[in-house]
């Protein structure tokens, strides 16, 4: 029944308890005072709305909606069973420490309750919630430190609300910046001078390293609830977009939303309120759930995910835009380049599929049936000793990582067609991580019910597969993400847990190297190195 978040949060959203809501249940009128509502809202959207949706009609889990489950006759006993114990599909167990018993029979209860609708968000307030901090005169005109910025890496500290920038060749705090509730990426601008950040709440921050001590220079406010920014990268023949724009995808309301991007200052909205690709049904709650930059063209790339397009927008002129709609498979979630940047692979995990658009026509060219549940994040581009260059994604719903051919020019045999599967521990794999100088691919198992499957990772031989050795990185908490430094030498894991941890590995050897820990590593989820992120190396 349910499939509740691939990256489940911990922390809590007070801001979504404030906003107007009115129930009546379709069993009658609702038995939940005003306060249970409140903290229920809080609680769905923490742990449940990024897969099942604010609407609950479903996308990387199923339709969660009273009337569904009413169709099928749950009850909310049954919905707290699925609750407390997880699926082998990749929703995690929430009973047993995770939520209360109380907890997990409040949000069965809510889930019995029609879902509330959230508010909307226009472009006036959005610009009301935009704050410069620090005009683009007042920054710093070179570097204030003599640091290698471009192998700082940024990581986000989720439920603190910060990001922590490190030194990625000393493996020193630099400074740790407030950023707002559960930073879910960060993204570096094309220059690498800025970080990028955006929260679970819509809120955008946009941190400077330059400063000797890097800190937040515009903030905004975009939506209630967002997953991607990114920043135009593309400098060529159709001008210098270099760090001009920023861009958002939010989940509600459904839409992007485009900024400058040096300040931030909001500059239009385009409506993600579509009729899916296959149906033609009018899907009010179209979410945004990946974006990424060209490099070769002015252009960004973003999925519609219950929708099933990926959209192709052309930034150069924002009065007159154009946004080529390719028509893919829907519930869209994660993906990224392949090796030249021409190909956009992205996941249709409930679908079971990656998809591929050629970025120079805007249309789809493939579809590739990996598994159950792809989750790649941004994938991993490395070269097969016998198929030619390949990408990768792990795996929800199965302890696998696939690789199929990404090279249509020079292995035309192999395009687009699944030529490794390498086994792991299990399912629940979030990510997978290599380096064009590395000699592994990393991949975790996050989201495993088992103990120590979810605090274990595997890392195989590019050369060959075969060889794999997977270990346990920490006693406690769940395993995830990884990032290479500048260099491809080293690669680093977070140990997500209230007490957290970076461990840094050498990628030859796979000899732990470091282990960062400290009172102000809390929940450590995504870590992004500057230059990785600035290139889109991966």
């Amino acid at each position: 029944m349910m499939s509740v978040p691939y990256k489940k949060t911990l922390g809590m959203l007070a801001a979504l308890a404030a906003l107007p809501l009115t129930i009546a249940s379709a069993y009658g009128e609702s038995a939940l005072s005003a306060e249970e509502v409140a903290k229920a809202k809080k609680l769905y959207f923490d742990r449940c709305a990024g897969c099942h949706g604010t609407l609950r009609k479903g996308a990387t889990g199923p339709n969660i909606t009273d009337e569904n489950m009413k169709k099928k006759n749950y009850t909310a006993d049954v919905a707290s069973a699925f609750i407390t114990n997880g699926t082998p599909g990749g929703m995690p167990a929430f009973g047993g420490g995770e939520l209360s018993e109380a907890d997990i029979k409040l949000v069965a209860n809510f889930l019995m309750e029609p879902p509330p609708a959230p508010p909307e968000m226009g472009l006036a307030e959005i610009k009301e919630s935009w704050k410069l901090i620090v005009p683009e005169a007042q920054r710093p005109k070179k570097p204030e430190h003599n640091r290698n910025w471009k192998n700082y890496f940024g990581v986000v500290l989720r439920d603190a609300g910060k990001v922590a920038i490190l030194d990625g060749d000393t493996k020193e705090v630099v400074n740790i910046v407030n950023t707002g509730f559960a930073i879910h990426i960060l993204r570096s601008s094309a220059s690498g001078r800025y970080f990028y950040s955006i929260g679970r709440d819509g809120k955008a921050s946009m941190i400077d390293l330059w400063m000797d001590k890097p800190g937040v220079v515009a903030e905004v406010k975009t939506c209630h609830d967002a997953r991607s920014i990114d920043s135009s990268k593309y400098n060529g023949p159709k001008g210098n977009f270099e760090d001009k724009l920023a861009i958002v995808g939010c989940y509600w309301p459904p839409h992007i939303a485009i900024m400058d991007g040096q300040t931030l200052e909001p500059k239009k909205l385009i409506s993600t309120r579509s009729y899916t690709y296959d149906t033609n049904e009018f899907v009010n709650e179209a979410r945004v759930a990946a974006i990424i930059a060209g490099h070769k063209d002015p252009v960004w790339i973003a999925n519609i995910k219950e929708a099933g397009y990926i959209w192709t927008i052309d930034y150069s002129d924002l009065k007159n835009m154009k946004i080529t709609m390719a028509e893919t498979e829907r519930f869209l979630h994660d993906g990224g380049w392949d090796a030249t940047k021409r190909y956009v692979q992205m996941a249709a995990n409930m679908r079971n599929k990656m998809v591929v658009v050629d970025s120079e026509t805007g249309k789809q060219i493939a579809q590739i049936e990996t598994g159950q549940k792809p989750h790649p994040g941004r994938g991993a581009n490395w070269v097969d000793p016998k198929y030619g260059p390949v990408t990768a994604t792990p795996h929800l719903g199965e302890g696998k990582v696939a690789a199929w051919g990404s090279d249509p020019k020079g292995h035309k045999e192999n395009a687009w067609k699944v030529v490794r599967n390498v086994e792991t521990l299990g399912g629940g794999g979030l990510f997978v991580k290599t380096h064009p100088k590395a000699k592994h691919v990393w991949v975790d198992h996050t989201l495993n019910p088992d103990d120590k499957i979810k605090r274990s990772v595997c890392a195989f031989e590019k050369a060959d597969p075969a060889k794999k050795n997977c270990w346990q990185v920490a006693d406690h908490g769940r395993v995830t993400h990884f990032e290479y430094n500048q260099a491809g030498t080293e690669i680093w894991v977070a140990v997500w847990d209230q007490v957290g941890e970076l461990v840094v590995y050498d990628d030859k050897t796979l000899k732990e190297i470091k282990r960062i820990k400290g009172d102000w590593l809390r929940t450590p989820t995504g870590h992004f190195n500057v230059y990785n992120g600035m290139t889109d190396t991966y």
